[in-house]
């Protein structure tokens, strides 16, 4: 059979990204939840009848290969026979879906006649599904304290809509009115993928459409292979530690990963990683996938939009029963550990290359969620943000002050004027963490620090868990300052925390500080003009500046005394 032409390919291919995008745009546009419409808590994309990945809209990042993985256990669990047109599949079970209860994923197939051509999947973070506790899970024990399960539902059964289990939903969560509009919103979505898809189809035949899939998968997969052939290749390890499991607060929990490159693969093995924790921090195996393929992705094809093929050359290992990949019964509700397991996957290949990978970020998204009953509704109120961190600094330059942590490069925070408006709350400052970038060469980027006043009891959950570690420098660089949480500053009850679940009278404060990113490089070797434009900017204080970088600058005229620099560089 000969290949389809170029232009054809090239036009499916842009179609399916253009149809992904138009499908996370209708997503947004009628979902009830901030945390979808404004933070972009989702993952979505379009895939071929062999359940492999074409196309995707930019979301949380570690969703995309958790996707994958659960469009493939909805196939395996149903069986082709049991997939109808007009079906939508509900699935949040962990170990299938790959991430916690409130991440569930609804997917649905395509069909042109009788012919599976391919699927749609849309996974987006749910407020509520009967967990035992409002907002989120910071302590269960087991699977069966984190929601209710979907095992491959149909919430329509070609075409029409499954009461019955729409019943069910409104009758176990706290917020139905929300939650079925989010539903109803991924339902939408996943529709619009379908109509997209088969005008693709229609217009070049089922033929065509396949064999073009086939090719952009194909160039995918060489792509990453020949920068995979331009990497060095070895075997290098790292780790680094969770501040605990939400049960045994004294105990830190680690994460190893080894990371091998060969000239035909690459390989992350998270064994020597702790075992299953009793605590909610256990991570599905799915999950596990993402957080490689996020890094994979990064260093082969950062370029281009994902496709399966990018991933062909990865090979990923955890132990089953660790903490990397969970089993049942174990609990897996704040799976934050994934987030560091990014970052340590990235420490273990900055051996090999150092020159391509930057020093460790904030380490954290740092989250922030407010749960209560608002005053002026008297209905319960669920909202939430993610802080920017600090990136850490690289070969190349500074790291960025204040962006969004590696795993979610498609999602923002929530904006102060959306969270005095949906919440009682009052955001009394807002602003970079002087100092909180690690000193280097290159200067790690700046956390923040978000305030909040309560103007109603309330509940603050803290979703925080690298603050007992500091995201570490490369290349001689310094360390930065770690993510945390003060509850009730400068009052007699203040206190600096990590992750916690904590009842918030009305007029309390709670100020959320974000990581700083690690240094790269000698901090010696950054030029003492660099040091003076961080001075003025505010991003470096000027004692950090004398005992972190050897460069005294006058305090009442901003300016360098270059032979009191000289000297103290010298010494």
């Amino acid at each position: 059979m000969n290949p389809v032409d170029s232009i054809t390919v090239e036009v499916v291919r842009h179609h399916l990204l253009s149809a992904a995008r138009e499908m996370a745009r209708n997503l947004m546009r009628t979902s009830y939840s901030t945390i979808v419409y404004e933070i972009r808590d989702f993952g979505l994309g379009i895939y071929d009848r062999q359940c492999r990945l074409l196309a995707e809209a930019p979301g949380l990042a570690i969703f995309t290969r958790a996707n994958d993985y659960a469009l493939r256990k909805i196939v395996e669990f149903l069986g082709h026979d049991n997939i109808h047109p007009g079906d939508v599949i509900l699935l949040n079970y962990p170990f299938w879906s790959s991430t916690h209860t409130l991440d569930v994923t609804a997917a649905s197939p395509i069909f042109y006649g009788d012919q599976l051509v391919g699927f749609t999947a849309v996974k987006q973070h749910w407020l509520d599904l009967k967990q035992k506790d409002a907002g989120y899970c910071l302590d269960s024990q087991d699977m069966h304290q984190e929601g209710l399960f979907f095992p491959c539902s149909k919430i329509e059964k070609r075409g029409v809509r499954n009461t019955e289990l729409e019943d069910i939903i409104r009758f176990n969560c706290r917020m139905p009115e929300h939650v079925l509009g989010d539903m109803n919103a991924q339902i939408s979505s996943c529709r619009t993928g379908e109509r997209r898809v088969l005008e693709l189809v229609e217009k070049f035949g089922p033929d065509t459409f396949s064999q073009a899939l086939d090719q952009i998968l194909d160039h995918g997969e060489r792509l990453a292979r020949a920068r995979l052939a331009s990497l060095p290749t070895g075997t290098w390890s790292a780790e680094d530690w969770v501040d605990d499991d939400g049960i045994d607060t004294d105990t830190m929990v680690k994460i190893k990963a080894t990371v091998s490159i060969s000239d035909t693969e690459l390989v992350v093995d998270f064994a020597g990683s702790s075992s299953a924790t009793n605590g909610p921090i256990n991570i599905p195996f799915g999950c596990t996938l993402g957080v490689a393929g996020l890094v994979f992705k990064s260093i082969t094809t950062p370029d281009t939009p994902a496709n399966e093929g990018n991933f062909r050359p990865l090979r990923v290992e955890a132990p089953p029963g660790s903490l990397m990949h969970a089993v049942p019964p174990a609990a897996t509700f704040t799976l934050w550990p994934a987030l560091l397991a990014t970052e340590v996957v990235t420490k273990a290949l900055a051996k090999g290359l150092p020159d391509i990978v930057p020093a460790c970020s904030g380490g954290d998204v740092c989250s922030m969620m407010g749960v209560g009953i608002h005053p002026r509704s008297g209905k319960m109120w669920i909202e939430a943000t993610n802080e920017g961190v600090g990136f850490g600094g690289h070969a190349g330059r500074d790291g960025e002050n204040g962006i969004m942590h590696i795993t979610e490069p498609g999602c923002r925070n929530n904006p102060v004027e959306v969270l005095e408006t949906k919440a009682p709350l009052f955001i009394e400052d807002y602003g970079l963490r002087q100092d909180s970038g690690g000193p280097g060469k290159h200067r790690g980027g700046l956390g923040v620090t978000r305030t909040y006043r309560f103007l109603a009891d309330s509940s603050a959950v803290t979703l925080v868990k690298k603050t007992k570690t500091r995201p570490w420098g490369m290349a001689k660089g310094q360390d930065g300052e770690n993510c945390h949480v003060i509850l009730r500053p400068h009052t007699e009850q203040e206190r600096v925390t990590g992750m916690v679940y904590e009842n918030m009278a009305s007029g309390e404060v709670l100020a959320n500080c974000s990581g700083g990113g690690g240094g790269w490089g000698d901090p010696l070797e950054r030029s003492p003009d660099a040091v003076l434009d961080d001075v003025r900017q505010g991003y470096v204080s000027i004692a950090s500046a004398r005992q972190d970088y050897g460069v005294v600058i006058d305090p009442d005229t901003l300016q360098i005394d270059p032979t009191a620099t000289q000297a103290l560089r010298r010494s």
